[in-house]
């Protein structure tokens, strides 16, 4: 059974390019819109890792990592969040660090590190 890999995004076109790269190597993607759906969707289902953008519809991704690492399902301090933001001014990976993220990656998106950023935490099914 594949990993399963959450990601949080309102852009459609970013949704399509993740969703293909990652099926590509044998992950489940689960996709939410905005954070409040990607919080519920964090708590309700089992990922083991999550993508997320910062510059949301509804709450920011500062804020969605903030809720995520404090959620009442244990887990989930423990899942590995992965930054993926058009914002690249200095700080921003500090603030997205310091909010609960692991890892901070700019757009635009670059599959191959995409890849590496997502199997260094968790494994392609593929590989196993």
């Amino acid at each position: 059974m594949g990993s399963t890999i959450l990601y949080i995004e309102d852009n459609p076109d970013n949704m399509m390019l993740v969703k293909r790269a990652l099926e590509a190597r044998g992950y489940k993607l689960l996709q939410a819109l905005n954070g409040v759906k990607g919080v519920a969707m964090a708590e309700s289902e089992e990922v083991d890792l999550i993508l997320l953008d910062i510059n949301l519809p509804d709450i920011d991704g500062y804020e969605v990592a903030r809720r995520i690492r404090n959620s009442g399902k244990s887990s989930l301090a423990y899942v590995p969040i992965i930054a993926v933001t058009a914002n690249a001014l200095k700080g921003d990976a500090e603030k997205a660090l310091s909010a609960g993220c692991d890892v901070y990656m700019s757009k635009p998106i670059n599959i191959r590190e995409l890849w590496a950023r997502v199997e260094a935490f968790v494994p392609s099914p593929q590989k196993s």
